[in-house]
């Protein structure tokens, strides 16, 4: 059960809000959406999310937004703070290490199946979307940068094949997203974003699905160590 909100946020039904029964589509629908905010760094760490608001946005009732931040509470996305409802998560240096370190070790291993797999079209498109996130960048579209991102690899990982290996990437996706949105503070970052994404490409071309895997653990460990120097200066090692 999660905590009430001081602010008339509740976790529970309220007055105001009165028992409804969502339709099961609507509230997989809203945890799907919301799910996938959390992956793309849509909130940031430490943020509270508003029952209200979210719903507000996402033009639907408080009853589907409820049971979908019960469930990503329940998965570790949010976390229940008491009198204040739920937040996303903050993250220590040690915690970041060993995700950076799961990530590469998983990451590369989809990457380099997924490149041996690709075909022509895919290839063509993973292209494309190399070159709108770096127009995204350019223009400081962190959002579209950050769509653009997760489409670029989940098309890589998923060539790979292997639902179960996608479904371990997918459950770090969801604790990395938040603190990732970080690296958009720090222009020395966002200008090298996408060097290893154009790297990936130019070993797609080549046919070097060794190289691929390079490339995706080196952008994964560069944002990594500009992410881990700001969670030091923040104190929170």
């Amino acid at each position: 059960m999660l905590d009430l909100d001081p602010a008339g946020d509740s976790m529970s039904t309220s007055q105001s809000d009165p028992p409804r029964e969502a339709s099961s589509t609507q509230q997989d629908d809203v945890y799907a959406r919301l799910r996938q905010w959390v992956t793309v760094g849509r909130f940031l760490p430490g943020q509270r999310l508003k029952i209200r608001d979210v719903a507000a946005e996402l033009g639907v009732g408080h009853m589907p937004v409820r049971a979908a931040l019960q469930r990503l509470a329940a998965e570790g996305a949010l976390i229940n703070v008491p009198n204040a409802g739920v937040a996303v998560p903050r993250m220590a240096v040690a915690e970041l290490d060993d995700l950076v370190q799961m990530r590469m070790l998983l990451e590369g291993e989809a990457a380099e199946r997924g490149a041996a797999m690709l075909d022509g079209p895919q290839r063509a498109a993973m292209r494309r979307l190399c070159q709108q996130m770096s127009a995204a960048l350019t223009r400081a579209d962190f959002v579209a940068y950050l769509a653009l991102n997760e489409d670029f690899h989940v098309m890589l990982y998923r060539a790979a094949g292997s639902p179960l290996l996608y479904g371990l990437i997918d459950t770090l996706w969801l604790k990395a997203g938040p603190v990732s949105n970080q690296l958009f503070g720090a222009p020395e970052a966002v200008s090298v974003l996408n060097d290893a994404h154009e790297d990936l490409v130019k070993a797609l071309a080549r046919g070097d699905s060794a190289g691929v895997r390079r490339a995706v653990e080196k952008d994964i460990f560069v944002a990594g160590q500009f992410l881990r120097r700001k969670l030091k200066t923040a104190g929170r090692s």
